[in-house]
């Protein structure tokens, strides 16, 4: 029976390239997505057995993605493509129930292993991933509890790619007053009074990327 994989990336030459590797080696690529709303919506919609996505994408980034994915298609699991091991976003991937890391300078089979090993349960880490993950467990660091809920991670990734509040309402299907609330509870919450804070906020915590 086929691995069913729901490919998410920003960049359409990546998109066509990892395809191209998958269905050579045999995984039948059912969906792809161009941000992170959108594999939410796909993810939804197929089920796929495993869903690999870029860490950074637009209007919703691939560790928020992943949570929401964890919710909506439980028997998904999720591969995290990255330049970064920072252990912070590892970290936070992790919590969000990310199954797999893998660094986009490495070889496609290690993706194809990746993919594979997540598929039957496993996980797989590229091993500078693990040694940061190791690194992290040793020095006994932990993510302090986020104070945003994922709807206000939502809002404050489109705040900080510039959308304006109508934008935002369409978007994510809601009232342009609720954004509002949105942005003031966000702001609230980290005691932050400026627009420019909140982006500084936004790219310090891997919310969005530079």
């Amino acid at each position: 029976m086929q691995i069913e994989v729901l490919l998410a990336d920003d960049h359409p030459i990546v998109r066509d390239g990892l395809r191209a590797i998958l269905e050579r080696e045999g995984f039948k690529v059912v969906a792809e997505a161009s941000n992170g709303r959108e594999a939410l919506e796909l993810a939804e919609k197929f089920h796929p057995d495993v869903a690999v996505m870029d860490l950074s994408m637009p209007l919703l980034n691939g560790i928020d993605a992943a949570r929401e994915i964890r919710r909506i298609s439980p028997a998904t699991k999720t591969i995290m493509l990255t330049m970064h091991t920072e252990r912070q976003f590892i970290l936070e991937g992790l919590r969000a129930g990310t199954r797999g890391f893998v660094m986009k300078t490495h070889s496609a089979e290690e993706l194809v292993h990746a993919i594979r090993e997540t598929s039957r349960g496993g996980t797989y880490f590229s091993p500078e991933v693990t040694q940061a993950a190791v690194e992290a467990y040793q020095n006994k660091e932990d993510l302090p509890a986020d104070p945003l809920t994922p709807r206000e991670r939502q809002v404050l990734q489109l705040i900080a790619e510039s959308k304006t509040t109508k934008e935002i309402a369409i978007l994510l299907e809601i009232s342009a007053k609720t954004v509002e609330t949105y942005r003031s509870r966000i702001m609230e919450k980290l005691g932050i009074h400026e627009i420019a804070g909140v982006v500084r906020y936004a790219l310090r915590h891997g919310i969005v990327q530079s």
